[in-house]
């Protein structure tokens, strides 16, 4: 009686091991997949002009391949892709009822929630460069490109008069089209009837999502040099900005021989 339980105990303990496996085994297939621009029905393409855009054919293609075939990777991408192009209100008829079955299928709002939630630390990142640089023209925002209708997710410093939830339909596609030309959109200028700004944009990607966001900086070019550049009152109170610091601390961020060379008198990174 006794071996006989030991015997059952055993059976049980090695069905559940090769369960455990099993079911390890399964989660990772159905959370692996492949990135969908290795497919053909990669939703973006390059017009005559060769600038990029939005391919609602493809994306329908995609859309049927991933209803048939399982990817969590492609499908994901592809969901991400819909809502930054609004295809909830673009896609008529079956199209969009096979749409709503893929979100459904993949769990979208999870997709979008978890996006999301992925950002947040990128919003804390905002926060603390903006409190960093107070009054000095210099905005630094967020996006989050899972929704360009309703895209400006976090700003500080305020210079171009947008609210939380402003729009930035355009910024998907144009980093998109960069990131195929490996250009990184850095120090660009932008001139707006008689405001002048240096903008950098820094898209944020997600590994097995694709692009998700984007940390902007812009400059108010013409406060800084018309008015601050002329006026020593501003230029005190524009560079007491930069250097204004909340305590003090006593760390050493300086390699060993910048080290020695502090003791010894140097004063700054150009003080030879």
């Amino acid at each position: 009686m006794f071996t006989e339980l030991l015997v059952n105990i055993g059976a049980s303990v090695i069905l559940l091991f090769f369960g455990f496996l099993f079911g390890k085994f399964r989660e990772r297939k159905l959370q692996g997949g492949t990135n969908l621009d290795e497919h053909e029905f990669y939703p973006f393409d390059l017009d005559d002009n060769k600038n990029l855009f939005f391919d609602i054919e493809k994306f329908k293609t995609g859309v049927g391949h991933l209803l048939r075939n399982h990817d969590n990777t492609a499908a994901r991408q592809l969901i991400l892709i819909g809502e930054q192009n609004n295809v909830q209100n673009n896609l008529k008829g079956s199209d969009r009822n096979d749409y709503t079955r893929l979100y459904r299928k993949y769990d979208g709002d999870k997709i979008i929630d978890d996006t999301i939630k992925f950002l947040d630390n990128y919003k804390r990142i905002v926060r603390l460069i903006g409190d960093s640089f107070p009054d000095t023209g210099m905005e630094i925002l967020l996006h989050n490109l899972t929704n360009p209708s309703k895209a400006l997710y976090h700003i500080k410093n305020n210079v171009t008069g947008r609210n939380v939830d402003a729009p930035a339909t355009n910024l998907v596609h144009d980093l998109k089209m960069r990131g195929l030309q490996n250009q990184d959109k850095l120090n660009y200028e932008l001139n707006i009837g008689s405001r002048k700004f240096k903008c950098t944009t820094m898209p944020i990607y997600r590994e097995g999502y694709g692009l998700v966001g984007a940390i902007c900086i812009n400059v108010d070019y013409n406060y800084i040099d018309q008015e601050v550049r002329k006026d020593p009152n501003k230029l005190d109170s524009f560079l007491d900005a930069i250097l204004k610091t909340d305590m003090v601390l006593d760390e050493n961020i300086l390699s060993k021989n910048e080290y020695e060379r502090s003791l010894a008198g140097k004063r700054h990174f150009k003080d030879d």
